[in-house]
């Protein structure tokens, strides 16, 4: 690449975008790489400062940038994800291609951005994301890169570092207990939260019902919901530890396994899951009704993708598993659940 004055410039090809900004007013591209340098542009790239440009002779062994992240995109990406149409500025932009819970091996992204000049930026793991969504980004910091260092990313990455789980459509069991609410003493608030929740990501209650705080009715209710393949089963009230509050157990003595009763997470200590073979059932606490954001949120969209999740993946929500119940809330873009 060589320097070279702007009145000596016609005819020659611009190997970056050249930006304009007026302050107020505007910032972008006003040339893009690749333009072949007009007469009339002189004065334009006089009025931004540009007295020189940057004429790439391209050498042996040295990428653009824009080459670069091409090259860099194609070897994080994954299902689900998208790239933009064009580059601006070295730049290449990830979008979402399908709705879904956005996933980063970020072991690997470790590794990619530790071998310097490479960059890559994404959301966090976990998020759950909408079609169009930007979800990530990868430049090189150089304008030429020597093509060593994207071999060697190349060989470095054995696995994709970005892609997105589908969530998928779910026909959902609500088992209601509670005697107070059983006997017609206060009406359930359970139903429309639960139906909100799973109707933003295309699920359904397909039934509900209401249960006395009786181990042996839990019991078997679950067990008729199993019986009709429901793909999933959710059980409010009678979650904490008063001696009434039964749900635990019954649902620990269905027949299923437990993978965990408490979460690192508030709004949410007393979450219970368990799964009935591939079948989750889930223990929601009744901080569900009246709290905008509670551990259900994080669990759930990963759950609607399938995603089978451990005693491990629970324990991790400790760090970031704290809601700040902001009044105007912007999750899943904030730090709850990161």
């Amino acid at each position: 690449m060589k320097m070279i004055s702007v009145y000596d410039s016609v005819g020659c090809i611009l190997s970056h975008d050249v930006t304009q900004i007026i302050p107020g007013e505007f910032k972008g591209r006003l040339f893009k790489k690749g333009h072949v340098i007009k007469e009339e542009d002189i004065e334009k790239l006089l009025s931004i400062g540009k007295e020189h440009i940057y004429v790439w002779e391209p050498s042996e062994g040295e990428l653009h940038e824009n080459d670069a992240a091409i090259r860099i995109s194609n070897l994080v990406l994954g299902e689900g994800v998208c790239k933009s149409k064009e580059i601006k500025e070295g730049k290449v932009d990830f979008f979402a291609d399908i709705d879904g819970v956005l996933k980063i091996n970020k072991d690997e992204l470790f590794k990619l951005n530790s071998l310097g000049e490479i960059i890559v930026s994404t959301l966090h793991n976990n998020t759950p994301i909408r079609k169009g969504e930007k979800i990530g980004a990868t430049r090189v910091i150089p304008l030429i890169i020597d093509e060593d260092k994207i071999i060697n990313a190349e060989k470095l990455i054995k696995n994709k570092i970005i892609y997105v789980e589908k969530i998928k459509s779910k026909k959902c069991l609500l088992i209601t207990t509670g005697n107070e609410v059983y006997n017609g003493r206060i009406k359930d608030a359970f139903l429309p939260v639960i139906k909100s929740k799973l109707g933003y990501y295309g699920s359904e209650v397909i039934k509900q019902v209401i249960l006395p705080d009786s181990k042996e009715k839990i019991i078997k209710e679950i067990k008729n919901g199993l019986s009709e393949n429901v793909d999933m089963i959710v059980c409010t009230g009678g979650m904490s530890v008063d001696p009434d509050d039964v749900t635990p157990t019954a649902i620990k003595e269905c027949g299923g396994e437990l993978v965990t009763y408490g979460s690192p997470v508030l709004p949410g200590a007393m979450f219970l899951l368990a799964y009935y073979k591939d079948t989750p059932i889930l223990g929601v606490p009744s901080c569900a009704m009246y709290s905008k954001r509670t551990v259900l949120d994080l669990v759930l969209p990963r759950v609607l993708s399938d995603e089978k999740l451990t005693l491990e993946d629970i324990a991790a929500y400790g760090h970031g598993g704290l809601c700040l119940d902001c009044k105007i809330c912007t999750f899943p873009h904030c730090s709850f659940g990161k």
